[in-house]
């Protein structure tokens, strides 16, 4: 899935938000994953049985990310990717919606997420739409960030 969104945004002419590498081929990425799923709380969305979108769900921000934690309990969504064999089925939407969800049924108020905030902010927009507010940028070396919030009631 993720080999697959790297080619996709490699194809559109975005080669700064994961680069031109595969996932699968570099290790520190194939160990972040694995931590990932075993770690966090991973969702996967399924079309036909087929793994076709996924969804990680932690505590806070991943440490080594320039991002502070939350001055309170919070759920942080470290990962949203999809297939794009299942492109305009809204599956990234109903993962989020399952955050919210989650975060709600933890008891907890605060729902973060970060993202690539290069390209002209489709990214950020995106989670925009999905009720987030931006909060702060950073910087990870010069890959553009940032943080948005979701109030979860």
């Amino acid at each position: 899935m993720l080999d697959s969104a790297v080619a996709w945004m490699n194809d559109r002419g975005n080669t700064e938000q994961w680069g031109t590498t595969p996932f699968s081929e570099k290790p520190e990425r194939v160990e972040l994953v694995d931590r990932y799923l075993t770690e966090s709380l991973p969702f996967i969305a399924e079309m036909d049985g087929t793994p076709a979108a996924a969804l990680v769900l932690d505590s806070g921000p991943d440490p080594k990310a320039p991002i502070a934690p939350a001055a309170e309990p919070e759920r942080y969504v470290r990962l949203l990717v999809s297939d794009r064999r299942f492109a305009g089925r809204s599956l990234g939407s109903a993962l989020l919606a399952h955050a919210v969800n989650e975060t709600r049924r933890a008891g907890v108020r605060l729902l973060r997420v970060d993202c690539w905030a290069g390209g002209g902010g489709g990214l950020v927009a995106f989670y925009e739409r999905h009720g987030f507010t931006p909060t702060h940028t950073f910087l990870s070396g010069s890959w553009p960030g940032q943080v948005l919030a979701q109030r979860v009631d």
